[in-house]
């Protein structure tokens, strides 16, 4: 099995010594450099580079530069969703982003874990657990996601918020670590 099919299926697996996995970042890099160099005045260029990085990327997706991902193409990114500036998918498990999303400046969407001993950790190994934020969600800035969390379809997470559990549908959430704070309701609309 090699190390990309091991990353693949959860398991640990060599990360920082894996030419096929150090190509595939590198190759990742190299679209994030140049995106997030690339100026706003020329959108249809920074599309392209989107397009080339996020293959998985749903229509009218903006992402505000600077943008980091670890290999891009294990993100799906739901039509109509915006993610502000300084985002970093870390992408080593797959980070399945709902449509019509809000991420805010800062985030951290991490997938990826590396063993407590330190002998074991200075071999390189890690594994990784999926992230999943269903439609509708607002993200706040500077928020923290670590793997294997599911983020239910419409909640928000408040600014700086730690989230280490799943977070059901329709809450709000904040903390460090972040819990349920209480349900949407329609009291929370905005009436005219």
């Amino acid at each position: 099995m090699t190390e990309r099919e091991k990353m693949e299926a959860g398991l640990w697996y060599d990360a920082n010594h894996d030419p096929e996995l150090c190509a595939m970042r590198t190759r990742a890099d190299i679209l994030c450099f140049c995106f997030n160099q690339t100026s706003p005045a020329d959108g249809e260029k920074r599309a392209g580079l989107l397009r080339q990085l996020l293959p998985q990327m749903g229509k009218d997706v903006v992402i505000l530069a600077p943008f980091h991902t670890d290999y891009g193409d294990r993100c799906q990114i739901g039509e109509g969703t915006f993610i502000n500036h300084n985002a970093y998918l870390m992408d080593c498990a797959p980070i399945s982003i709902g449509k019509n999303c809000f991420i805010g400046p800062g985030c951290g969407i991490y997938t990826a874990s590396h063993p407590l001993l330190a002998e074991q950790r200075n071999l390189g190994l890690e594994n990784a657990r999926p992230i999943t934020v269903e439609d509708n969600v607002w993200i706040g800035g500077d928020v923290t996601i670590l793997g294997g969390v599911t983020i239910g379809e419409g909640s928000v997470i408040g600014a700086k918020s730690l989230v280490t559990k799943d977070i059901p549908p329709h809450v709000v959430a904040a903390g460090n670590p972040c819990r349920v704070l209480r349900p949407i309701t329609e009291a929370d609309r905005i009436r005219p």
